[in-house]
């Protein structure tokens, strides 16, 4: 049963709070990866960002490789929205809530479109890859500190 304050209004709730976090940015232009025609995102769409370098590193060693999209400086997987819960994403990587690219003066190009309907590349896999390639050791394998 949800407690009401005094005032008779709910305070926010932890995912509530969350949300308008994400859908604050900085200024700049705005662009989103678009999911291609026959397809659909029923779970939402987030990206994970990485510099362009990385991106022939990283596809050999995914299980299923969803849409991702490239441009000169980075390679865009898309994912299902949320990813980011409980990851801490490995540096240089970026995670874009909503998959938008910001300051991109173009939406970079579709290089990979999986068979099916779904553009995802799976999330766990993707992290897994990256950590490896970053020499970082995954989230839920790090000591917890005192």
């Amino acid at each position: 049963m949800a407690m009401r304050a005094a005032s008779g209004i709910r305070p926010l709730g932890l995912d509530t709070l969350v949300r308008l976090q994400r859908g604050m940015h900085a200024p700049g232009t705005l662009r989103r990866l678009p999911v291609p025609d026959g397809m659909t995102a029923p779970l939402g769409c987030d990206a994970v960002a990485v510099p362009a370098r990385f991106g022939p590193l990283v596809l050999p060693r995914l299980p299923r490789v969803g849409c991702v999209y490239a441009d000169d400086a980075h390679w865009w997987w898309i994912v299902p929205s949320d990813s980011d819960y409980a990851l801490d994403w490995p540096a240089p990587a970026r995670y874009a809530t909503g998959a938008v690219v910001l300051d991109a003066p173009d939406v970079p190009g579709l290089i990979h479109r999986p068979d099916g309907t779904v553009p995802y590349t799976p999330p766990i896999p993707l992290y897994l890859a990256l950590c490896r390639l970053t020499d970082t050791t995954p989230t839920w394998s790090r000591p917890v500190s005192a």
